[in-house]
């Protein structure tokens, strides 16, 4: 472990991109209508606390895979590229639903706190794209600069979410209706993305 605490002479810069990397595969802009339509009949204390079990989840994830990662994969004998197809896999399917339905129908009405877990913090926010992130930073510029970029990151994910539900009221129920339909199409895709990505490299290379 203590090879990977290490300061370089471009600390700040590590920073800075392994920050800008992260957010932009996290992409905390890009789930508000996810989050808006699962979270839009609830109290404001209700929003707050699923944003708090979202952004503790996801944050538990990352460090947890960013120091352990390739040991976490080895134990179960699966490499990164499997995550990411089972990964895509699962985002497609939430896709799905987004188009047909509107909304994610998979929740428990009666445990409102635990909303937004599955799929917002896995496999949205910590999903195939943000675990191989934050191992490759960990692996190449250390624990403190892998650490501060989450911090950081998921402050301003944090922020994004407390505030979603103003974004998408500016929008209206036919904006939040066709902006949610965009965003599954959008979805869908990086879903593909990740699983043709992922059979590439585990089959064809």
């Amino acid at each position: 472990m203590s090879e990977f605490i290490f300061l370089s002479d471009n600390f700040g810069q590590d920073i800075i991109k392994s920050t800008i990397a992260l957010f932009v595969v996290l992409d905390p802009l890009g789930i508000i209508p996810l989050y808006a339509s699962i979270t839009q009949k609830l109290e404001k204390a209700q929003r707050t606390t699923i944003s708090k079990t979202v952004i503790i989840t996801a944050s538990l994830l990352l460090f947890a895979f960013a120091v352990a990662g390739n040991q976490i994969f080895a134990i179960f004998g699966i490499s990164i590229t499997s995550f990411m197809i089972a990964g895509g896999i699962l985002l497609f399917i939430v896709a799905i639903e987004l188009l047909t339905h509107g909304s994610w129908r998979y929740d428990n009405s009666d445990m409102a706190t635990e909303r937004g877990v599955v799929p917002i913090a896995f496999p949205l926010l910590a999903g195939p794209g943000a675990i191989t992130t934050v191992i490759i930073s960990f692996q190449t510029t250390g624990l403190v600069v892998t650490t501060l970029s989450i911090l950081i990151t998921i402050g301003i994910t944090y922020a994004i979410l407390l505030n979603s539900n103003k974004i998408f009221k500016v929008l209206g129920t036919r904006g939040s209706i066709i902006v949610t339909r965009v965003f599954a199409v959008l979805l869908a895709a990086i879903a593909v993305q990740f699983m043709i990505q992922g059979i590439r490299e585990e089959f064809l290379t």
